[in-house]
Formats: structure tokens, C-alpha cells, sequence
């Protein structure tokens, strides 16, 4: 077999999703490790935390250059240095012993909550009861591993809110596990849609993987006709906030909508455009520094 590189990223480990999204899109990336950390359940086992390690296929020539641009980007949506982190980064080739065991073995089983049990692909799991809700997924180059806050968030806001029988949109879809959650807590329709053609296919095997039926397809808002009961977007907040009038138009009158993906301090930007395109807030879910908004669209 042949050897990897290693990439080391030193980064604000808030960010940690934004950048792994980043270094499967432009890079020859073949997993990551976020932030080194290991879960057992929701408890932190251990962690180095700060680093993101990257595993490459091949190196890159221009990984300066790429860094820095993704950097630029970030900070002209609102990102602060504190929020991004350094960038500093160390690049090593490695003997390929079994990076990709490496990579699977820092996943464990993860309980949101008492009724929501997510399971990586690889691993053998018995539910605890009847009305478990266990959601299989292999994470792939997509968000939503499930451990992640801004994931946990939404689907317990789904767990919560979300009518059996609803019509359901999941708008950044990334890996399907909450358009796979709403139909397994009892949704009629479930349809997602993302702007990264290379996560479709992802949220289409972890559907098939769940025996579940969810439409999914490359696609925005903006561009989206038909009206949802139930809106899920677990996106930026300052994408939330420009999107923000296109979210609500795909809402059926008093329908619900879950938006995640909000650090605490950036949550004033999202309640502006909640305020702004009049819609009304049900609830503001928290998870360490994470925020969800529960909003609703009065008639």
C-alpha cells in the first residue's frame, strides 16, 4: 500500500466541521480526525485540542496558498482570528499502516438522547428498547457524524417538535442523518438538498443504509417551489442570515423550522434576520457554545 501525508492544522476546534468540509473539497483528503478527539456517548474521553489532523492521499503543492484563501474567506463573513485559530501547519509523509483504522476507531456510539442513537457504519449495536431510534451512518466527505453539537441540536429539536406525518426539508443536508432522523421519528416526505454534488451520493447510501426513503439532490433554497411543514438548516450563521428570506418561503403557514449551526456570540446575527423576515421564536436550544433556534412562520 502506499504511504499517506499527514496534515496538522492548528485551528479555533469550534471551527472544526468548517474545515474538515474545507480539506475534503480542495484537498486529496481521505479522512480527518477532529480535533483529535475521542467520545464514549457524549462524555469527552480525551482530546488535543486545536489540532486537526488531516489524512492526504498525495501532498499538495499549494497548501499554503489554499490555507490562506480559506482563511480570507472566513474572515470576510465575520469570522474574528480567535474564531478561525492560527492556521499554523505541519505537513509529514507516513508509513500506511491503517490510517483509516486510525480514523474509524476515534467514533464510538454517540446517545443524543434517551430515544436517538446514532452508530457508525462499523460497529455492531443492540437498541436498548422498542422506540430507539438508531441511525446508522458512515460519515464519508460529508458534516454530520452525529457527535457533533450543532447536529445533536437538531435532532432533538426533531425529537421535540417535529409532527408525525410532516412534510420535511432538510436544506445543507451534508451526510442525510437529519433528513434520516425526521423519517425515522415519523415524517411523510423527507427532502434534502445541498450545494456540494460530492455529499449527495453519501446522504443517498446512508438513507439505503438506514432502510429509509429520503429524496435528496444538489440544489438551494432559493430555487426550491414547494412548502414543508418542517424545515431543517444546520448551516453558518451568516448563511442563515442571508438565506433567511428563502427559508421562510418554503414554509408552510405556522410551520415549524430548526436552524443550527450558531456559535452563542454569532447567535444576535440569526435573531436580527429571524426579526427581520417576521418570523417568530419558539425556543433557543443550547450545547456547550452551540445555539439552535426553533422558529416558527405565523400566517
Amino acid at each position: 500500500m502506499n504511504d499517506y501525508y499527514e496534515l496538522q492544522i492548528k485551528i479555533n476546534p469550534e471551527i472544526e466541521d468548517i474545515i474538515s468540509d474545507f480539506c475534503f473539497e480542495n484537498l486529496p483528503c481521505e479522512g480527518v480526525v477532529l480535533a483529535e478527539e475521542t467520545y464514549k456517548d457524549l462524555e469527552l474521553i480525551s482530546t488535543t485540542e486545536g489540532t486537526l489532523k488531516v489524512f492526504l492521499s498525495e501532498k499538495p503543492e499549494n497548501i499554503s496558498k489554499l490555507l490562506q484563501n480559506e482563511r480570507d474567506i472566513l474572515k470576510s463573513r465575520g469570522f474574528s482570528d480567535e474564531d478561525i485559530g492560527s492556521f499554523e501547519y505541519v505537513i509529514s509523509n507516513k508509513p500506511n499502516e491503517d490510517w483509516s483504522k486510525k480514523w474509524k476507531e476515534k467514533w464510538d456510539v454517540t446517545h443524543v438522547t434517551d430515544k436517538i442513537t446514532v452508530v457508525p457504519d462499523w460497529i455492531n449495536y443492540s437498541p436498548k428498547s422498542s422506540d430507539e431510534v438508531v441511525i446508522k451512518l458512515e460519515p464519508g466527505c460529508a458534516f454530520g457524524t452525529g457527535t457533533h453539537q450543532t447536529t445533536q441540536l437538531c435532532m432533538k429539536a426533531i425529537e421535540k417538535y417535529m409532527k408525525k406525518n410532516s412534510d420535511v426539508a432538510d436544506i445543507g443536508t451534508g451526510s442525510g442523518i437529519l433528513a434520516i432522523c425526521a423519517k425515522k421519528f415519523g415524517a411523510d416526505k423527507v427532502y434534502g438538498c445541498d450545494n456540494d454534488e460530492t455529499v449527495i451520493d453519501v446522504a443517498k447510501e446512508n438513507a439505503l443504509k438506514n432502510n429509509v426513503k429520503c429524496d435528496f439532490e444538489l440544489n438551494t433554497a432559493d430555487k426550491i417551489s414547494e412548502k414543508f411543514d418542517f424545515v431543517l438548516a444546520n448551516i453558518l450563521h451568516n448563511v442563515l442570515a442571508d438565506i433567511m428570506g428563502d427559508l421562510k418561503n418554503i414554509m408552510k403557514d405556522n410551520a415549524l423550522m430548526v436552524l443550527s449551526g450558531i456559535l452563542d456570540e454569532k447567535k444576535p446575527v440569526v435573531i436580527d434576520a429571524i426579526n427581520k423576515h417576521g418570523l417568530e421564536t419558539v425556543e433557543v436550544m443550547h450545547q456547550n457554545q452551540w445555539v439552535a433556534i426553533v422558529v416558527r412562520k405565523v400566517d
